[in-house]
């Protein structure tokens, strides 16, 4: 979380003081929730947003609304937050987990090593605020006529060639978690341009949104046992606040990566990580790539009391080599298992990703200062240049 006051302060407050916390309210009065979801599409840039409890909910929502289900296979990075493998299994599709570049996002490359006949999805995810290669997704996509849903859960108001993020692919899914760039506490936002794709995710938010919602029930969604993502009132009137703060937040993280990165790209024992698109960077981090793991342990041995740094491959849950639930193809009840409903034997371990795992041993993320100045980043940037 950037920046929270007395502003999200009165938001809650005056929520409180209606008595009314449920994202419906009968009658035409305007809720807090469906403000947001209107302000949201409009500044991604797309036709239709829906509020969540959370950005793993958005995926599962997401996938629900495209109609993924069992015996498909979804294409996932091995270096992002394992909800975003977690979610195909909601919906009984199974993550076929592909390895990423010095980019840290997807590898196009490896995405189409990893496509069968039974792929039918690919989760782009702009990892720490970093675009991914989407012209090249896009095409591959295209090509083998495959869905593609943004996880833009850290990259919430960043760009690809002038679009938003969350925006270029089928859906988005966006996470309002505690460390994310928007924050209110927890919750999520699923986005898109697709009449269809939009009430089909409303129904998997809400399995009775049509009670609830007149416009729902006088449209006429498709029918199916959704479930209950439902976002509330309290939540909206922090994010519709938040929004106004977006583009502050990203200025502030911009100059300040910029301001480091000038002195950074110097160093002669390791260069900045290639990126897809620095313009679009939310700026949220700056990694540096290192010719070995050695390197990148003694930089940040050096540098870890002047500055928030890791390596990503320290990262726990957000390295699929860690994530034994999903190698150990373990799930709560032996009759639900997509692995067992998937269409070929699928195996993945702990060593199916190496080139991932290279890369993330050999990169030091540093997180970029939101709170310092510019001169106090360059002091700091300086500093590493030993």
């Amino acid at each position: 979380m950037y920046i929270i006051g007395k502003q999200e302060v009165e938001a809650v407050r005056k929520v409180i003081e209606s008595g009314h916390l449920f994202r419906y309210r009968a009658g035409q009065v305007a809720t807090q929730t469906a403000q947001f979801e209107k302000d949201f599409a409009g500044k991604i840039g797309v036709k239709y947003a829906l509020a969540t409890t959370s950005g793993t909910a958005s995926l599962i929502c997401a996938m629900a609304g495209l109609g993924i289900g069992p015996g498909d296979e979804v294409i996932i990075p091995g270096y992002t937050f394992i909800a975003t493998a977690l979610a195909p299994l909601a919906v009984g599709a199974v993550p076929i987990i592909t390895d990423v570049d010095e980019t840290l996002t997807l590898d196009p490359a490896d995405i189409e090593r990893k496509i069968t006949r039974y792929t039918r999805a690919i989760i782009p995810v702009h990892m720490l605020g970093l675009p991914c290669d989407m012209q090249a997704i896009l095409r591959i996509a295209r090509k083998h006529k495959l869905l593609v849903i943004e996880d833009a859960a850290q990259a919430c108001g960043g760009s690809y060639r002038g679009k938003h993020l969350g925006s270029l692919g089928h859906a988005g899914a966006f996470s309002f978690n505690h460390y994310k760039i928007l924050s209110c506490g927890e919750g999520g936002a699923v986005v898109t341009n697709d009449k269809n794709v939009y009430q089909r995710a409303m129904v998997c938010h809400d399995g009775g949104c049509v009670f609830f919602d007149a416009k729902a029930a006088a449209e006429k969604p498709p029918f199916f046992a959704g479930l209950n993502f439902r976002a509330n009132e309290v939540q909206a009137a922090i994010l519709n606040v938040q929004l106004k703060r977006l583009d502050g937040i990203l200025k502030t993280l911009r100059a300040r990566q910029a301001a480091m990165s000038a002195i950074l790209a110097k160093a002669q024992s390791f260069r900045l990580s290639p990126t897809n698109d620095a313009a679009g960077a939310c700026a949220t981090s700056l990694p540096l790539l290192f010719d070995s793991e050695k390197a990148a342990c003694d930089f940040v041995a050096r540098h870890k009391v002047a500055c928030w740094l890791f390596r990503p491959i320290d990262t726990d849950r957000h390295v699929y080599s860690n994530w034994q639930s999903i190698l150990k193809q373990a799930v709560h009840h032996p009759k639900w298992n997509p692995w067992r409903m998937a269409r070929r034997k699928i195996k993945q371990t702990a060593n199916s990703c190496p080139q991932t795992l290279d890369i993330l041993k050999r990169t030091v993320v540093i997180g970029v200062p939101f709170a310092k100045t510019i001169p106090q980043v360059r002091a700091l940037a300086r500093q590493m240049l030993d």
